[in-house]
């Protein structure tokens, strides 16, 4: 048994101090392993069938819109929990369309993707995009993507944290 009355004053300092830095360091790390990345979103491809200048008359009359989106989780060991995906397609201001993904799981530094197309019929104006293709060759459409995301740490998950991003796609 340690009488602390009979230690010297220098070594209960040296203890204080040394339980004061493993206590910093302890909590830096802590806060070093448990800080999230947000996962990051691309659109990988985009095409836009009826805006294809050399193509035949088939494809021209072709208003879908394809486009692979991507998904990836930075985390080196954290999973991401999605909500639904929900992306809106844009030109010229105007929704011209939308897409839902359902909620899924995404392991620490993976890739997801997600491929889909849309009958692009409903408020795009096909000849004002012909025409912004053939003066500048090329037509902007912006997609948006909104969803919410939870971060899987070992055995707990943390709080939904909001995820909205966009980005204007050039198509020529």
């Amino acid at each position: 048994m340690t009488d602390y009355h009979s230690e010297p004053e220098h070594s209960r300092c040296q203890r204080c101090c040394s339980i004061i830095f493993t206590s910093g360091l302890t909590a830096l790390f802590l806060w070093l392993s448990l800080r999230t990345s947000s996962p990051t979103c691309s659109i990988e491809q985009f095409d836009a069938f009826a805006l294809n200048k050399t193509a035949n008359s088939t494809t021209k009359n072709n208003h879908t819109l394809h486009y692979d989106l991507k998904l990836k989780n930075r985390n080196k060991d954290m999973g991401v929990y999605y909500d639904a995906l929900n992306l809106t397609f844009y030109y010229a201001s105007k929704p011209i369309g939308n897409a839902t993904y359902p909620a899924f799981y995404q392991g620490h530094q993976k890739f997801t993707d997600r491929i889909g197309s849309f009958d692009a019929t409903r408020g795009l104006n096909w000849e004002n995009a012909t025409a912004a293709v053939s003066a500048n060759g090329s037509a902007v459409f912006r997609v948006e993507l909104a969803t919410a995301v939870r971060y899987k740490i070992i055995f707990w998950k943390t709080k939904r944290h909001r995820l909205v991003v966009a980005a204007d796609l050039r198509v020529n």
